[in-house]
C-alpha cells in the first residue's frame, strides 16, 4: 500500500492567502465629499467652449476616470473569481479527508487480514469453489484500494492548482489596485495643476463654494446594460438627442437622462454639443439647469438646492449609470476621488458651473 502523503501547513497556507485576498479591497473607497481649501478656475479654455477648464484637462480626467472605473471593476471580478475558488477549496479538502479516511480503512483490512496472493488463497483453500471466492474477494479489494488511491491523489493535485489560482488571483488584485492608485493620482495632479495656475481668484470663490452634499437616500437608478463580465460596453453617439441640443447621444447617456428625469429631475436639459472638447460631442455628456427656465445666472436658493439634489442623485447612482464624473458649484466629483475643487476659464456661471449640473458618462 503506497503511503499517502500529508498536506504539510496547507492549510495554514491557504487561509493566510484568503485573509490576504479579502484585505486588498479595503482602502480603496473614495473618501467622503469635502469642501477644498482653495478652489479655483482653470486656465483659459478655447473662446467657442462654454464649458470652462481646457481640453488637455478634461481628456485627462477622462481618461483617469475611465481607467479607474475598469480597474475597479476588473478588481471585483478578480475578488469574485477568489471567492469562487476558496468555496471550492474548502469543497475539495473535505473530499480529500474523506478519501484518505477511505484509504486507511483499506489498510486497516489488509494489515488484520494480511495480503491475499495467489499461492496463500490456494493453501488455505478447501475447494476449488472456494479458491475461486477468495480470488474474487482479492480483486474486489484490490480494486477498492487502488481506486481510494487514485481518487486522493487527485484531490490532493487539485488542492495544488487551487491554492496556486489564489495566488494569481491574489496578484491580480494587487495589479489592480496599484491601477487604480495610479489613476486617482492622475486625476489630482491634473486637477491640482489646474487650480495652482489660478489662484489670484481662490479666496473670492472659496466663500461661494459649498460641496454637494451626498444624501445616501437617493431614488435607487435601474442599472444600465453591461456586459457578462460587468465591464461596460463600448457606445458611440447613435441614438437621437431628446432634448433641444438636436444632435446625438450614446444609449448609456439617453438612459442616465432618463433615469435622473424618472427621479423628478424635470428642468431644462442640454446634452449634445457639436463644438468644444470634452464629452458633450461625443453625446457623452448632459448639462441639467438648475433654474426652471433654462441657463442663467448663479443658482441661489431652491435653484441650488435642486442642484444639489441632482448631483446628489447623480453621485449616490455612479455605479449604475457608469459616472465619469459630475461637475456643479466649481466642485468636481471623481469616482476616485470625491468631490474636488474645480472652476472654469472666465468666472461665469457657465463655465464656473453654477447655473447647472454637468455629468460625463462612460
Amino acid at each position: 500500500m503506497p503511503a499517502v502523503a500529508p498536506l504539510p501547513r496547507r492549510a495554514a497556507r491557504v487561509a493566510a492567502l484568503i485573509i490576504v485576498a479579502l484585505t486588498l479591497g479595503a482602502g480603496l473607497a473614495p473618501a467622503g465629499p469635502a469642501v477644498a481649501a482653495s478652489p479655483a478656475r482653470q486656465a483659459p479654455a478655447t473662446e467657442n467652449d462654454p464649458e470652462g477648464g481646457t481640453p488637455a484637462l478634461r481628456d485627462q480626467l477622462e481618461a483617469a476616470s475611465k481607467g479607474y472605473l475598469d480597474a475597479k471593476q476588473a478588481l471585483a471580478n478578480s475578488l469574485k473569481r477568489q471567492q469562487q475558488l476558496a468555496t471550492q477549496l474548502k469543497t475539495t479538502e473535505a473530499q480529500h479527508a474523506e478519501r484518505a479516511s477511505r484509504v486507511e480503512q483499506l489498510a486497516g483490512l489488509a494489515y488484520r487480514t494480511g495480503p491475499l496472493r495467489t499461492a496463500s488463497a490456494l493453501l488455505n483453500s478447501e475447494s476449488p469453489a472456494s479458491f475461486l471466492d477468495r480470488a474474487n474477494a482479492l480483486e474486489v479489494v484490490v480494486a477498492n484500494e487502488d481506486q481510494a488511491i487514485h481518487e486522493l491523489h487527485e484531490t490532493r493535485d487539485q488542492i495544488n492548482r487551487s491554492t496556486r489560482a489564489v495566488e494569481v488571483e491574489i496578484v491580480e488584485q494587487r495589479k489592480q489596485q496599484a491601477v487604480m492608485a495610479k489613476r486617482k493620482q492622475q486625476a489630482e495632479k491634473a486637477l491640482a495643476v489646474a487650480v495652482a495656475n489660478e489662484r489670484a481668484r481662490a479666496a473670492a470663490a472659496a466663500a461661494s463654494t459649498t460641496t454637494p452634499t451626498t444624501t445616501q437616500n437617493s431614488t435607487k437608478a435601474t442599472p444600465a446594460p453591461r456586459n457578462p463580465d460587468g465591464s461596460w460596453p463600448a457606445e458611440t453617439c447613435s441614438v437621437n438627442d431628446p432634448t433641444p441640443a438636436n444632435g446625438c447621444i450614446t444609449p448609456r447617456t439617453l438612459h442616465a437622462l432618463n433615469q435622473a428625469k424618472a427621479a423628478g429631475f424635470t428642468r431644462y436639459v442640454s446634452c449634445f454639443r457639436s463644438g468644444g472638447s470634452g464629452e458633450h460631442p461625443k453625446g457623452r455628456a448632459c448639462d441639467f439647469a438648475a433654474q426652471k427656465d433654462g441657463f442663467g445666472g448663479a443658482a441661489t436658493g431652491g435653484d441650488r438646492t435642486y442642484g444639489n439634489n441632482l448631483a446628489a442623485f447623480l453621485v449616490d447612482n455612479a455605479d449604475r449609470l457608469a459616472v465619469l464624473y459630475v461637475i456643479w458649484y466649481r466642485q468636481i466629483w471623481l469616482p476616485s476621488s470625491g468631490w474636488k475643487s474645480y472652476s472654469g476659464a472666465g468666472g461665469d456661471p457657465s463655465s464656473d458651473h453654477t447655473n447647472h449640473v454637468h455629468l460625463s458618462v462612460y
